[in-house]
């Protein structure tokens, strides 16, 4: 049986597919096109809350990496979903006609060899004795880390690599149809946000912020990548229905934690919005960023 949690994590790669900025996408394509001409050796990829393993089956997709040999290491925090990555990888490439081969753990495709290494660690932990990287990644990963950890994870890149940071929150949630309570529910979930340890509902911002007056990386590029899920011809695509649902309990949980019994609002809002995803006619909406930069210490 599919860990709840893992299986959220598969239905909102279809989410995420549609919202990256496809202009960072293909910048990066280039760039890493550009380091792995230049660069002796594999090309070496750290990835920093890697679940599953959805990014770099995305990667594979969509021709990011370049040809030759790739040494892919793949960190989470949460072990469960490292010891995952094998089996949705082997899943993937069975539907996508993509070689998957054990021992050691590697993606085969046209003349591109990707050798990938599971990590259960904290990412800026791990990152703090790491060195030489030719890419970082952290897909929705600084709006729930300590952004004071940020020179750490870019201290594992090599002179002249790059950073992707891709499904940034940017402090928006919306929901329709509409209803009285959604702002009241707002503001409670992103003061849940808030209170967390490393967490910002306005997290986009800062990051941009940082990015811009960082020392020893420049910020190439920024792009949208809002997430939109809605009913397409009476029906939700995929599994979003599921993903829907998720972030529902998400709130739910969230909510009740800052409130606890003294928001009578939030059951009707919850009873409507999961009849709404029952009736495909939900959307939601949620504005973020994607970061792409370059280290520039030691270039």
């Amino acid at each position: 049986m599919t860990d709840p949690f893992q299986r959220y994590l598969r239905a909102k790669r279809t989410v995420d597919d549609r919202a990256l900025d496809r202009r960072l996408v293909q910048t990066l394509r280039g760039r890493l096109g550009d380091r792995a001409a230049d660069t002796d050796g594999p090309l070496r990829v750290l990835e920093v809350g890697a679940g599953i393993g959805t990014m770099l089956a995305r990667f594979v997709d969509w021709g990011v990496l370049p040809a030759g040999d790739v040494r892919y290491t793949a960190v989470d925090i949460e072990a469960a979903n490292t010891a995952a990555i094998p089996g949705f990888l082997r899943e993937w490439g069975a539907d996508s006609g993509v070689t998957v081969t054990d021992a050691p753990l590697t993606v085969k495709t046209g003349d591109r060899r990707i050798e990938v290494e599971t990590v259960a660690a904290d990412g800026v932990a791990y990152a703090a004795d790491a060195d030489g990287y030719d890419l970082l990644v952290g897909a929705a990963l600084l709006d729930i880390v300590d952004r004071d950890g940020l020179p750490t994870l870019l201290g594992a890149l090599a002179p002249g690599g790059h950073y992707y940071f891709p499904i940034t929150f940017g402090g928006a949630t919306r929901f329709r149809p509409r209803h009285p309570a959604d702002r009241a529910v707002e503001a409670r979930y992103h003061d849940h946000m808030d209170r967390k340890p490393g967490g910002d509902s306005r997290a986009g911002d800062d990051v941009l912020d940082r990015l811009q007056r960082l020392d020893g990386a420049t910020l190439t590029a920024v792009g949208g990548s809002d997430w939109v899920v809605r009913p397409v011809d009476g029906a939700y695509p995929a599994d979003e229905a599921y993903f829907l649902r998720h972030i529902l309990d998400t709130i739910e949980g969230a909510v009740r934690e800052v409130t606890g019994d003294d928001f009578d609002a939030l059951d009707d809002w919850l009873a409507s919005r999961r009849e709404q995803v029952a009736a495909a006619e939900l959307l939601y909406a949620t504005h973020q960023l994607d970061f792409l930069g370059r280290a520039t210490r030691g270039v």
